[in-house]
């Protein structure tokens, strides 16, 4: 069986890498970067796929057309951001022979199930998710909407227990785990920071760190308006904050996880892998509980807070139920490699019936076809008028 896997950012690449690890033995897997605006940087690509032989190649989409043709695979897991997945299924890797299994999915926290997300992907026979509560939401949109395929359980692939990350050292480090998205206010920004800052004051024992997606030269999935070290630069030359009361780091979060003593987040699935290693922590709740702030899955978790809790270093433990129903359900419900590979002798016996693209049609062809500008054009010479420019950012804001 033979999987071809296509990444387009940082989160995208680190999850395709993980569940390609996750396939049954004797599977033959290639693993390839498609180049776009938000390509990460090869510091990137290397701490997205560590533990593997080599890091993968930045390809143009004709390059994976190349590759795609010459590996001729039995499945292709498009693990891209929407309007990417759809160029690629619609276009790009359209036509292969023999015609392969597309499957895609959302690398993280994908609650409450957007119909975006399910239009952008809805040419995929599977389409991947990590909890009970996803599978249960995204299959009413998908029997609302039509199209797509089958949804198949995975459990989040980078949740490792305490028992597989070796500590090497104390464990004294307060961990923040920044979010491209949110809170959007720079002053709520600022707000965290000081709160570190003075958790740090408090606590001279601590070792506070801001874990960061990326540096601020780096891309990520969705645009940082005000970079975290960018705020704190500022803080500090205003005199608001002693300069190294806190420090900035980026690599694999589970190694920052093994030294930690608490962990904070206003949304990210960091939080999920800081449970898997019992860390204690804290999901802020000052900036609103909803899914505009991406945090609605932690209702009902025990894991809400506020900035006070974090300045007193007030951290908490999950509610057993609310695991097993997010994220946290036993292996043996995952399904979605069995799906696969059943979908696979399904496409080989010719039994296949390929998954109806919602998005196929004369009414989105333009749209489209701005999406594999994306795909089709190298991000450093991409020139394009005021106008088109416009056109874009309002078609890619679908990204979410």
């Amino acid at each position: 069986m033979k999987v071809l896997a296509v990444a387009d950012s940082d989160s995208y690449l680190k999850w395709a890498a993980c569940l390609l690890r996750d396939l049954p033995s004797g599977c033959d897997t290639e693993l390839a970067v498609i180049r776009t605006p938000i390509t990460p940087s090869e510091a990137q690509i290397h701490a997205a796929v560590a533990g593997s032989a080599a890091d993968p190649p930045v390809l143009s989409a004709r390059a994976l057309r190349r590759t795609a043709e010459r590996f001729r695979p039995d499945a292709v897991l498009a693990a891209c951001t929407g309007p990417v997945v759809d160029v690629l299924v619609g276009e790009v890797l359209a036509g292969l022979r023999p015609r392969p299994v597309f499957v895609s999915g959302l690398p993280g926290i994908s609650i409450p199930a957007t119909e975006k997300a399910w239009l952008f992907r809805s040419g995929c026979e599977l389409f991947v998710l990590h909890s009970g509560r996803e599978v249960e939401e995204f299959s009413a949109v998908g029997r609302r909407l039509g199209g797509g395929g089958e949804i198949g359980l995975a459990r989040l692939p980078f949740l490792h227990t305490r028992e597989e990350v070796p500590v090497t050292g104390p464990r004294n480090r307060v961990i923040f785990a920044t979010q491209a998205k949110v809170p959007r206010r720079r002053e709520e920004r600022e707000r965290i920071l000081l709160t570190l800052a003075e958790l740090a004051g408090r606590r001279p024992d601590l070792d506070v760190v801001v874990k960061l997606r990326a540096l601020d030269t780096e891309r990520q999935t969705h645009n940082e308006r005000y970079h975290y070290q960018r705020l704190w630069q500022t803080l500090a030359a205003d005199g608001r904050v002693r300069p190294d009361a806190v420090r900035f780091a980026v690599g694999p979060m589970h190694e920052h996880l093994a030294h930690a003593a608490g962990f904070v987040t206003v949304s990210s699935t960091a939080a999920l892998e800081a449970i898997a290693q019992r860390v204690p922590l804290l999901v802020l709740s000052d900036f609103g509980v909803g899914a505009e702030m991406i945090n609605l899955v932690f209702e009902g978790s025990g894991l809400l807070g506020t900035l006070d809790d974090l300045a007193l270093g007030r951290f908490r433990t999950p509610e057993d139920a609310w695991c097993k129903a997010n994220y946290f359900h036993s292996g043996d419900e995952s399904d979605w490699a069995s799906r696969m590979v059943s979908l696979i002798g399904q496409a080989r016996s010719g039994r296949l019936v390929p998954a109806r693209s919602l998005l196929d049609g004369p009414e989105y062809a333009a749209a489209r076809r701005r999406a594999r500008l994306r795909v089709e054009v190298p991000p450093n010479v991409l020139r394009v008028g005021y106008r088109a420019k416009r056109r874009m950012r309002r078609y890619l804001k679908a990204l979410g």
